[in-house]
């Protein structure tokens, strides 16, 4: 079964044991044992990871260089409000998957509060917010403001990914609204898999629908498909031009300054996160995808690396390179 798919028909156990653990409190603090000069001790870094192909691919590339230079991880798939709730109660660490400005919606009451920082941006020049097929697009569908015009062929439905999304809260905004005269419309909550396999679908026979999308992904291969102009209010200018940031816990990096340097260093790009989409969507495992990238293209960690070290005080570079075989 695909990768992506069997952690999303996860999610829903995970976020039962959460619910009743509330992240295991208090568990956190014991796990993440302090660094010193002298005795550097191993450390669990601790991800909040959310079931889009993306994500997924940036939490496996950063989770496998960081064990290879002798840090344990975990991660747990959650939906984006309780990322921020575990890293607000200090129960998650890191997660690498704050999409602005979309997702600001969400994300800045815990800015604001300080519970949650948001430090460098790990991606430049992403994209999100609704699309269509190509043929809709050539019949007159281009834009928010045109989608009420297809309400009766759209049965008055914009398809969305999972509850709680920022995207899809963008959406039920809209409709609240009555944003592009959509006050009749209803979203369709799914998942990114099941999202995307309805529009595969429809697709297939020409059927009309409207969705969220997003890029970098693999969609925008294999899906002839147009982004909408016009809701610049929502997902923002330049059809929800985006930038993503990494986000850690409050006090996280300040306890641990070798990992400052390396989340301070840590950024993808657009066709790295591509290949190892493509490869996920492939069936090929997400960690398993990413090292294979890392190895054909290994001058990423250079950057990465650049005045890290292991937990054992030696350079980080030559350590991960070792470990990876480059």
């Amino acid at each position: 079964m695909h990768t992506v798919l069997k952690r999303i028909m996860t999610t829903l156990t995970i976020l039962s044991v959460i619910a009743g653990t509330a992240f295991g409190a208090g568990q956190g603090e014991a796990e993440a044992v302090a660094e010193t000069a002298d005795t550097p001790e191993p450390v669990t870094v601790r991800f909040a990871e959310v079931a889009w192909t993306d994500i997924v691919a940036t939490t496996a590339s950063t989770r496998l260089v960081l064990e290879a230079i002798g840090y344990d991880t975990t991660a747990v798939m959650v939906a984006v409000p309780m990322a921020y709730e575990g890293m607000a109660g200090g129960d998650v660490d890191v997660f690498l998957g704050n999409w602005m400005p979309s997702m600001a919606t969400i994300a800045n009451r815990y800015f604001d509060e300080g519970t949650v920082i948001m430090n460098r941006a790990n991606l430049e020049g992403a994209k999100y917010t609704l699309a269509t097929p190509t043929y809709m697009a050539e019949q007159g569908l281009t834009s928010f403001a045109d989608i009420a015009d297809f309400a009766e062929e759209l049965d008055s439905t914009i398809h969305g990914i999972e509850p709680g999304n920022d995207g899809n809260q963008l959406i039920l905004d809209m409709i609240a609204e009555d944003a592009f005269g959509l006050g009749d419309f209803s979203l369709a909550e799914s998942s990114e898999a099941g999202m995307l396999a309805e529009a595969q679908a429809r697709a297939q026979q020409e059927e009309p629908i409207v969705f969220l999308g997003w890029a970098p992904h693999p969609m925008n291969n294999y899906l002839d498909m147009e982004y909408l102009s016009g809701g610049d209010d929502y997902f923002g200018p330049d059809y929800g031009a985006a930038t993503v940031y990494t986000n850690t816990r409050a006090g996280f990096l300040e306890a641990y300054p070798n990992l400052e340097r390396f989340f301070d260093n840590l950024y993808f790009t657009l066709e790295m996160e591509g290949a190892i989409m493509g490869a996920i969507d492939d069936g090929i495992d997400a960690e398993v995808a990413a090292e294979e990238w890392l190895r054909e293209n290994p001058a990423i960690l250079e950057d990465w690396f650049d005045g890290v070290q292991d937990l054992d005080g030696n350079p980080a570079l030559e350590t991960v390179r070792a470990e990876l075989g480059i």
